[in-house]
C-alpha cells in the first residue's frame, strides 16, 4: 500500500480530520524516510497544519508513532486470526497460512510494520498499544498450544517456547527477505518457501510431522 498526499482531499483541524491526517502523514514519512527520519513538525507540514496543531491530539512524536503502531498491530492481529481460523481445516495447513499471513503483512504494510517493530516505541508507552501487540502474539501462541499436542508427550516443549521460536524465525525472514520496502534483501527463492522449509525442519526436530496423530 502506498501512502502519499491526497491530491484533492481537504486536510486540517478545521475539517475535523487532523488525527487521521497525522496518522497518514506518519505512514507516508515512514515509507519515505524511515521511522526515525522525520519530526513532529514534518508530520504537521505534511498534514497541512501549523506546527502547534498536532498537540491537540498527541503530546509528541512518540505518541503519534505509538498510535500508528497500535493501529498496525490491530490490523496485524486481525490478519493473523483470519489466516489461523482456529486451525481449520487442519492444524498444519492453518499454521502454514499463519506464517504466510505474517509475510504478507510485512510486504503489503511496510510502513505499519516499521512503526510496530522498528520505531523503538516502548509498548508501555500506551496501554492500548501493549494490548494490541499482545492480541497479535496471542494468535501465534494459541496455534502453538494446539500444535504441541500433536507432538510426543515425552519431551514435549512448552507452547510458549514454540511460539517464540516460530515467531523469531518468521519475523527474521519477514524483516530480511519479505518486506515491501527498499530494505528487502535479494533471495534466490520466495520468502514463503524459505519460511515453510524453516518451520517444517523446526517442527520435525520436535517430533512433529504433517498428519501426525496426537502424541501419547
Amino acid at each position: 500500500m502506498k501512502w502519499g498526499k491526497p491530491d484533492n482531499e481537504p486536510r486540517g483541524y478545521h475539517h475535523g480530520n487532523l488525527k487521521e491526517a497525522l496518522v497518514r502523514a506518519a505512514l507516508a514519512l515512514i515509507a519515505e524516510k524511515g521511522p526515525a527520519g522525520f519530526t513532529f513538525a514534518d508530520a504537521a507540514r505534511w498534514a497541512g497544519v501549523s506546527p502547534a496543531a498536532p498537540y491537540r491530539h498527541y503530546r509528541d512524536r512518540e505518541a503519534l508513532l505509538a498510535d500508528v503502531a497500535r493501529r498496525g498491530f490491530e490490523l496485524f492481529a486481525a490478519a493473523l486470526a483470519k489466516a489461523w481460523d482456529e486451525g481449520r481445516p487442519d492444524l498444519m495447513r492453518a499454521f502454514d497460512r499463519l506464517g504466510k499471513s505474517y509475510l504478507d503483512f510485512a510486504k503489503n504494510q511496510p510502513a505499519y510494520y516499521s512503526a510496530m517493530f522498528e520505531a523503538g516505541v516502548p509498548l508501555d508507552a500506551d496501554p492500548q498499544l501493549r494490548e494490541a501487540s499482545e492480541t497479535a502474539f496471542a494468535v501465534l501462541r494459541a496455534a502453538a498450544e494446539k500444535l504441541v499436542l500433536l507432538m510426543p508427550a515425552k519431551g514435549r516443549p512448552p507452547a510458549l517456547m514454540v511460539a517464540l521460536h516460530v515467531w523469531s524465525m518468521t519475523h527474521g525472514i519477514a524483516s530480511l527477505f519479505g518486506r515491501g520496502d527498499a530494505a528487502r534483501r535479494a533471495l534466490p527463492m520466495p520468502a514463503e518457501e524459505l519460511l515453510e522449509a524453516s518451520v517444517l525442519i523446526y517442527l520435525r526436530g520436535l517430533g512433529l510431522t504433517a498428519g501426525a496423530p496426537p502424541g501419547d
